[in-house]
Order: C-alpha cells, then sequence, then structure tokens
C-alpha cells in the first residue's frame, strides 16, 4: 500500500457543511452527575522554571499550567509526560497533569466542568464542545488561532455557536471492523463488502468454533459505534445526524429498521458483554477466539506483540442505495477552562499541542492516531496508520461518534442504558423506542 503524499485532499472531507453549519440552542445542563475520579480538577503548584522561548508564537511566560488528561493507563500517558517536558523546555511553563481513565473522564465531564477544572483538559471536537462552551464551561481559545497546518475543516469542529474557537484538534481514528489477518489466512475467510456476506462469515467462524464478534459493553459507549455503523448503512448519513441532532424520532420506522437488523447480529456476539470492558474483550481476538471486533484503532493497545497481524475493514454496504461510504472518524483534542489560573500559559501549552511537533511525537507512541495537523512527519506511520489515513481519505462523509455527535445528557442518561436494555433483553423493539423518543423530547425541549 503506498503512502499518501498529502493529507490535505481527504482533510477537506473530514467536517461535512451540514455538521459544521449545524446550530445549537442553549440548553440546561444535566445536574447530579457522578463525582469526578481522584486527581481530577486538582491544581498542581510546581514553581515555574524560568522563562522561555516562544513555542508555536506565543509566549507562556512564567507559572503553571495544570492539565486534566484522560489518558491514564494507556501508551499515551507516557507522551503527555514527553509534551509537558518538552513545553517546560521550550517555555520555562510548568504544567502538571492530573489524569484519569478514559471512561472515567468522559462520564464524568459534567460535574468535573462545573466544579474546579484544570486550565487545560481533553476533549472532543463537534456538537459536545459546542454544548459544554454555550453552557460558558469552556474557555474561548480564539487567540490561539490561526494554527499553522490545522485545516479549516478541523477549525469548524473547534468553534462554538458563537464563531468563537473552543479546542485545538491533535489527532482523529476511524472505526472499522478489525480482524487477525492470521486467522483470515488459515480459516481461509475473505473480507466482506455486503451485509450479507458479513453473515455468512459470521455463520462459517461459529462453524469453526469461533465467536464471531468480539464484544464488551460494560462503560456503556463501545456499541455506540454499532449503533452509529448500521444507522449510516440503512438511513443514510443525513438521517443519523439529523436523529443525533433531535430532529428525527428514535420510534420511526427508519430507527426500527436498524434495532431489527441490529438484534439479528446479537447471536454473533460474545455473551454476557454488559459485564466485560473491551479491553476484556479484545482478549478474544488476542487468543484467537474471536474472529473480529468493531472499534477504533485504539484496539492495537492490546496487541502491544501482534499489532502487525491486525488488520480492518469498514463496515459493509447494507442497502446498494446507500453504501458504505460514511464511518465514525473522532477528532480528539483540548479545551481550556472557562477560568484558567494561567491563561496566558494555558495559551501557549495549547498551541504547542496542535503544533505539528507534537502531533509527531504524539504520532511516536505506536497508537494508530493520525495527526490533524497537516505539517506533521507522517514518515514514521505503521501500516495501520496509514491503513487509517486511507480508510478516512476515501470516505464521503464522516460522523464524530454518537457520543460526541448528540446532547451529552441524552447520551449518558438515556442511550447508554437504552443500548444496555436492548442487548440484555432484544426482544422490545417498539417498547424501547418509544421510551427513547419521549425521554428525547423532554431532554432536548429544555
Amino acid at each position: 500500500m503506498s503512502r499518501p503524499q498529502s493529507q490535505a485532499e481527504y482533510l477537506a472531507r473530514l467536517v461535512p457543511p451540514s455538521v459544521a453549519a449545524r446550530g445549537i440552542g442553549r440548553r440546561a445542563l444535566l445536574r447530579g452527575a457522578l463525582g469526578v475520579g481522584a486527581g481530577v480538577g486538582l491544581t498542581g503548584l510546581l514553581a515555574a522554571c524560568g522563562g522561555g522561548g516562544d513555542q508555536g508564537g506565543a509566549a507562556a511566560g512564567s507559572g503553571t499550567v495544570s492539565f486534566g488528561s484522560n489518558e491514564s493507563g494507556t501508551r499515551f500517558a507516557k507522551q503527555r509526560e514527553a509534551e509537558v517536558a518538552d513545553f517546560l523546555k521550550a517555555t520555562g511553563t510548568a504544567v502538571t497533569i492530573n489524569a484519569v481513565d478514559h471512561s472515567t473522564f468522559q462520564e464524568n465531564i459534567n460535574t468535573y466542568l462545573q466544579g474546579n477544572p484544570d486550565d487545560v483538559f481533553s476533549w472532543f471536537a463537534g456538537y459536545r464542545m459546542r454544548f459544554f462552551a454555550e453552557q460558558g464551561l469552556i474557555g474561548d481559545i480564539s487567540a490561539a488561532w490561526p494554527l499553522p497546518g490545522i485545516p479549516d475543516t478541523f477549525k469548524a469542529q473547534s468553534t462554538g455557536s458563537d464563531g468563537a474557537q473552543y479546542l485545538v484538534p491533535q489527532a482523529y481514528y476511524p472505526w472499522a471492523v478489525f480482524y487477525r489477518k492470521s486467522m483470515f489466512e488459515a480459516g481461509g475467510y475473505e473480507v466482506p463488502t455486503t451485509f450479507d456476506a458479513l453473515r455468512a462469515l459470521c455463520q462459517q467462524m461459529q462453524t469453526d468454533g469461533l465467536t464471531p464478534f468480539a464484544f464488551g459493553d460494560k462503560e456503556g459507549w463501545p456499541a455506540m459505534g454499532t449503533f452509529d455503523m448500521l444507522n449510516m448503512r440503512i438511513n443514510g448519513y443525513d438521517f443519523h445526524v439529523s436523529l443525533m441532532a433531535g430532529t428525527e424520532s428514535w420510534d420511526s420506522p427508519q430507527v426500527k429498521t436498524v434495532f431489527d437488523t441490529w438484534r439479528g447480529l446479537l447471536p454473533f456476539h460474545q455473551p454476557d458483554g454488559l459485564g466485560r470492558t473491551w479491553q476484556e474483550a479484545a482478549q478474544g481476538m488476542l487468543q484467537k477466539k474471536s474472529g473480529l471486533f468493531i472499534l477504533g484503532t485504539f484496539i492495537n493497545e492490546q496487541f502491544p506483540d501482534d499489532e502487525d497481524d491486525l488488520d480492518f475493514f469498514t463496515f459493509p454496504e447494507v442497502d446498494s442505495r446507500i453504501g458504505a461510504t460514511a464511518i465514525d472518524a473522532p477528532i480528539d483534542g483540548f479545551c481550556m477552562s472557562a477560568s484558567p489560573d494561567n491563561e496566558e500559559g494555558s495559551i501557549a501549552f495549547l498551541k504547542y499541542l496542535a503544533s505539528p511537533e507534537a502531533a509527531a511525537a504524539a504520532a511516536s507512541t505506536g497508537l494508530p492516531f493520525i495527526a490533524a495537523n497537516s505539517e506533521a512527519d507522517t514518515s514514521q506511520y505503521s501500516q495501520l496508520q496509514l491503513k487509517s489515513v486511507e480508510l478516512v481519505g476515501q470516505a464521503e462523509n464522516l460522523a464524530q461518534f454518537l457520543d460526541r455527535d448528540t446532547r451529552p445528557d441524552f447520551a449518558s442518561t438515556v442511550i447508554i442504558p437504552a443500548f444496555q436494555q436492548f442487548i440484555g433483553n432484544p426482544d422490545d423493539i417498539d417498547g424501547l423506542l418509544k421510551s427513547i423518543e419521549a425521554q428525547k423530547k423532554s431532554i432536548f425541549s429544555s
């Protein structure tokens, strides 16, 4: 596979105009969320290490910047430490890291932002970022823009309803159907391009004594990826975006078809998935007991010695009239709190995090995240990263993932329990969808 010469062409497709132009009305935040994990929101008091040069066009000055990271326990955690060290060396401004795991950070973001958040924190582009910006819980970082190498399409996904910027993007990654090349070769399996072919592959895997799909939804969000793929394949990207925005009905015939189709796939999944994390589910593939896994490219965290055996394909088409040209490709980045203790240092640190140097350093972790900065060095990309670039480049529409494309309170309090209820008992689709729609109307009208 040849490496693309430039990221410019496919980056232009990452944020379709229909998404970038979507407005979001002011709404009330969900109250009563669980408290944040230990360490998040605690501001370090390390002294600055003297003056320094300019990083990314802005001098940080003296003082300390606190950094809330959602990378505890991952290979990216070490990279965050390296970024902090590089920033200190370049600017003389120290950064203290307060890290928790991804799921804890994400599920408690409401309480975190309403409490005592860090100066800078990890977050995501799109709808959910705009939602918090409208509540005044995320700081305006327009002063950090423009960012060399960051295209206007990414700027659109970093922009709030008021036209100001509230995020700097660093990386993105696609969701797909993962498999082990050695297992496909041993079983004589072929990559399916239609839904019927996917079902036939699952049936053959079962005949061969394999569990077709590794699956774990203990955290509540992994199943969202399956729903996104099915909805975009069955009803199309525009319907999916509208459903996420609350303008389509969850109890419509279109959504019922999605759940009927999903129900037909559940017998091919690992049983008891609600009691299993995605990391635990990945062990099924690692041990060659499961053949497929619908997940993001971060799956390679669980294959430190077998990454070269990992491969993926985009979820196949269900309806030939719609095709398979839409995928989830979330954009990860960083925001600033509404009232940072060190605003000048925070802006400088954000500019650094979006720079080609920081993006290239992040890529060196071996994690298959693709740099948002088109000027970043891609010469060290792995085959998984290169194929990720190719997949995103071929896609016509990209979504940000369900819990980033809709209201945070709706995703957390309605969708997660509803999807888990469906997985545990998929026999009452009508009742489930009526419940989702009723709750959606209540939340979206607030």
